[in-house]
């Protein structure tokens, strides 16, 4: 049973990432250089700019009018370019590999935890990091119940963190994984 996402602090951005398994999946892949709430609230911007969320669709757009629609202001992404690309390469494999189906990574074949990760890890612009992540964000938010996946997601998985996106559910929780994030970041410069 998925709970109600509260990353964005927008509530249309929320919901189609609660409902919208490949939404969810952007959301994660866009999650880098640039703050949370701003790579989440990215599916809902791309939905309204080409009309539409669907994994065949987006794998099969053309390359220019992609990067034109992460373009406009406000732009998706950081890096609006690169990232249209592996949007597009995240879609395309979702096409390739799973019928166009986001959500068929966790649920075909009732797979356990490590085959859950070993399956994100094989996707476009997911490492062992960000396949953890999304992971514990699955365990911990999505109603994914793998046997195992709490090990699998590492110290993402740990109940009572605030590590990552996964543990973020309330502006108090998005305070506290700044801190961590912040604390983790100066202890890494020592």
């Amino acid at each position: 049973m998925t709970t109600n996402i509260h990353i964005t602090g927008d509530d249309a951005a929320d919901a189609l990432l609660t409902s919208d398994p490949l939404a969810l999946l952007i959301g994660m892949l866009l999650d880098q250089q640039v703050p949370m709430e701003t790579a989440f609230t990215g599916p809902a911007k791309l939905k309204e700019r080409i009309g539409g969320l669907d994994a065949a669709t987006i794998a099969g757009y053309d390359a220019d009018e992609l990067e034109a629609a992460f373009r406009i202001t406000p732009s998706i992404h950081r890096y609006p370019g690169s990232m249209a690309g592996r949007t597009q390469a995240l879609c395309a494999a979702i096409v390739e590999n799973w019928g166009g189906d986001a959500s068929a990574l966790w649920r075909t074949g009732d797979p356990d935890g490590a085959e859950i990760l070993k399956r994100l890890k094989a996707l476009p612009g997911f490492g062992e990091q960000k396949a953890k992540i999304f992971l514990a964000l699955l365990g911990k938010q999505y109603g994914v119940t793998a046997s195992g996946w709490r090990d699998s997601a590492g110290d993402y998985g740990l109940e009572g963190s605030y590590r990552s996106v996964a543990d973020i559910v309330d502006p108090g929780s998005l305070v506290k994984v700044r801190e961590f994030k912040k604390a983790a970041k100066a202890a890494a410069k020592k």
